[in-house]
C-alpha cells in the first residue's frame, strides 16, 4: 500500500468557503505521540464549541480544527492488528475489512476523520463540523497565512499500578539483570579460556 506522505492542495482547502470564518479560531493539533481516542476526543470538543461559554446544541460555534503529523499517532495494546474497519459494497456478500495497521499505512488521515465523527452527535450539523476538520499526514499544510493556535494536550495522568503487575514486573526486571549477569559471566568465562590456550599455544611454539 502506498501511504500519503504530502497532502493534496485542492483537497485541503475544499468546501473553506462554504464554512462562516468569522470569529473563528484555527487551533492547531500535534498528533505525534498522542492516543488516537484521547487526541479525537480534544478534537470533537473544539469542533462542536463545547470549549466555549457560549455552546449550544443547535449552534455550529465549532473553531477550525488543524491536525498535523496524522501519520505518527499512537494506540494502545493490540489494536493495531485488533481493531478492524467494516464496510459494505452494496452487493451480496461483499463484506470489506481492514485492520488498523493496514489503513495506517493507507490513509492515517483517515483513522483520525473516522474516530473523531463518530463521536459527533448524527444531526444536521455533522457535515458542517466535518468541513472544519482538517487533517494532513506530515508537518505541511496550506494554512500557514492564518492566525493559528497551537493547542496544548493535558497532561496524561496514568493510574496507579496494581500491586500484582507491579510484582510481576519486578520479576521480570529481576529476571532480565539475572540473565545479563549469566552472560557476562559466561563471556568472561570464554574470555579467560581462549586467553590461556593462546598462552599455551605460544609456549608449545
Amino acid at each position: 500500500m502506498k501511504m500519503l506522505n504530502s497532502f493534496n492542495a485542492k483537497r485541503a482547502a475544499a468546501g473553506i468557503r462554504r464554512i462562516n470564518l468569522d470569529g473563528l479560531r484555527w487551533r492547531v493539533f500535534d498528533a505525534k505521540g498522542q492516543i488516537l481516542g484521547r487526541l479525537a476526543s480534544k478534537i470533537a470538543t473544539v469542533v462542536m464549541g463545547k470549549d466555549k461559554p457560549t455552546y449550544t446544541p443547535n449552534r455550529d460555534d465549532g473553531d477550525m480544527c488543524i491536525v498535523l503529523n496524522a501519520k505518527d499517532i499512537a494506540v494502545t495494546g493490540r489494536k493495531l492488528t485488533d481493531k478492524v474497519y467494516y464496510w459494505h459494497t452494496g452487493y451480496i456478500g461483499h463484506l470489506k475489512k481492514r485492520v488498523l495497521k493496514d489503513q495506517m499505512a493507507k490513509d492515517p488521515t483517515d483513522v483520525i476523520r473516522k474516530a473523531v465523527l463518530r463521536m459527533l452527535p448524527k444531526n444536521n450539523l455533522r457535515d458542517d463540523r466535518d468541513r472544519k476538520l482538517r487533517i494532513f499526514p506530515g508537518s505541511e499544510h496550506p494554512f500557514a497565512d492564518r492566525p493559528l493556535e497551537p493547542y496544548v494536550m493535558p497532561p496524561r495522568t496514568v493510574r496507579e499500578m496494581r500491586p500484582r503487575a507491579r510484582r510481576a514486573m519486578i520479576r521480570a526486571q529481576k529476571k532480565a539483570e539475572q540473565q545479563q549477569e549469566n552472560a557476562e559471566q559466561r563471556q568472561n568465562a570464554e574470555d579467560m579460556k581462549n586467553g590461556k590456550k593462546s598462552e599455551a599455544q605460544e609456549e608449545s611454539a
